[in-house]
Parts: structure tokens; sequence; C-alpha cells
């Protein structure tokens, strides 16, 4: 698995940017992925030092469309926590 295939895609909530604020960032990941295969691609992709890497399984929600019952999909996420003073430049703007 490379590195590129662990992280999917940033998640971009209020939550998401309240925990920036503590140097904290959410990437939805591959299923497979490991803590360690997680620290690794962030430390690789984005040149910064990874202090911890926190991982929870998100169950999809039961919704409805046009009145028949439905599900949305169920994704794993991460809350990596960078250095004090090493933020991801892509979310900054920078």
């Amino acid at each position: 698995m490379t590195f590129e295939d662990v992280l999917i895609e940033p998640i971009l909530s209020e939550k998401a940017n309240i925990l920036r604020e503590q140097n904290k960032y959410t990437f939805k990941v591959d299923p497979a992925a490991t803590k360690i295969q997680i620290k690794e691609a962030v430390r690789k992709l984005f040149n910064v030092k990874v202090l911890d890497c926190t991982t929870m399984n998100v169950s999809g929600k039961t919704k409805r469309l046009r009145g028949r019952p439905g599900k949305t999909s169920s994704y794993r996420k991460a809350i990596v926590r960078l250095a004090p003073g090493e933020p991801i430049k892509v979310f900054e703007g920078i």
C-alpha cells in the first residue's frame, strides 16, 4: 500500500477546524491502514513531524431517499497530532 493510498481525503468540518487550532488534522483513511502506516504517510506527504495518531471507525447512518430507506457508507477516520509549530501548509493556505 503506497502513501497516496493510505490517505483518502481530508475531513473539513466545523469540528475538524476546531481541532486544527490544537495542531490536530483529520483525514478519511483506508480501512486496512494501521496507525503506523497513517503516521508515515502524513510524515512523507506533508514533510511534518507526527506525534500521535488516533483512529476510529465511523458507522454509516440510516437515511431516506424518495421515501425508501438507505444507508450512507461507513469509513475509517484518523486524527493526527503534529509537533508544535509544524502546520500542514495545504490546510493553512500557505
